[in-house]
């Protein structure tokens, strides 16, 4: 999940003087704080550590002014980098599409198979596709966390390649809730016990299409600035981080309602 780090920027000394009342007398344009002996700058630092520690209140204000104003920024950015990239998003004709082709919600989700997040999403995102029964689902592979990751990722769309849509549901959904490392002997079970041709599924692994996929996916989340899993665009607004299923439905139904 995306951690999100806050900077602070100290106020300019009219400002926070002004803000805090402590002109006095004086007003605040009066005062030259360029040209301040240090006995006054200390009465000033000791004026400024009263108020706050008498009104700490203040300073959540402040942070909660500051990351609300950052936030509503983002979302102004993501909207425009899925409308910048809604065709590589929404049709770039290789991802698995799954639930209602023609939903009136569309959701995407940049997966890692070995991503302990993704893993807890799975469940939660098929209970919301399945339940709702309107909305178009699109799965990116991204393998990011390793050879682990990346081995997983070669052998679904190596499976899609080879088998076709359905045979690569069904190997998603193996290899999402795996309990071991995707050696090649725990492929090849996934793959015969699905019935599925395992050595022309392994030989597919590193071919060029498959690697081409893997590569057009990254540079398409280095495009949309995600650098994490899972991942998702929910009827155009991003969401960086696993979501519960409540939270989902909330997004889902609040873009209906605007529409």
């Amino acid at each position: 999940m995306t951690k999100f780090q806050t900077s602070f920027r100290p106020l300019r000394p009219l400002a926070l003087i002004a803000a805090l009342g402590l002109a006095g007398a004086a007003s605040a344009e009066e005062i030259d704080f360029g040209n301040m002996s240090p006995e006054q700058e200390a009465a000033f630092g000791i004026k400024i550590r009263e108020y706050l520690l008498e009104n700490p209140q203040v300073i959540m204000e402040a942070v909660a002014v500051l990351e609300e104003r950052e936030a509503n920024q983002q979302a102004a950015a993501d909207v425009s980098l899925v409308s910048d990239n809604s065709e590589a998003l929404f049709n770039d004709g290789y991802s698995w599409v799954g639930g209602n082709p023609d939903g009136d919600i569309t959701i995407v989700e940049f997966s890692d198979y070995r991503c302990g997040y993704c893993r807890k999403a799975h469940p939660e995102v098929s209970e919301l596709i399945e339940s709702d029964g309107n909305i178009r689902f699109i799965l990116k592979e991204f393998p990011i966390l390793g050879e682990a990751s990346l081995d997983s990722s070669k052998f679904a769309i190596a499976t899609k390649i080879v088998a076709g849509d359905d045979a690569y549901k069904q190997v998603h959904d193996a290899l999402i809730t795996l309990g071991g490392a995707p050696t090649e002997p725990a492929l090849t079970r996934i793959a015969t016990s699905l019935g599925l041709d395992a050595d022309a599924i392994k030989a597919e692994m590193n071919s060029d299409e498959v690697m081409r996929r893997i590569a057009e996916t990254r540079a398409l989340a280095q495009a949309m600035k995600i650098n994490g899993t899972p991942s998702f665009v929910m009827a155009g607004e991003m969401v960086r981080g696993y979501v519960p299923l409540d939270g989902m439905r909330s997004i889902v139904a609040e873009a209906r309602a605007a529409n």
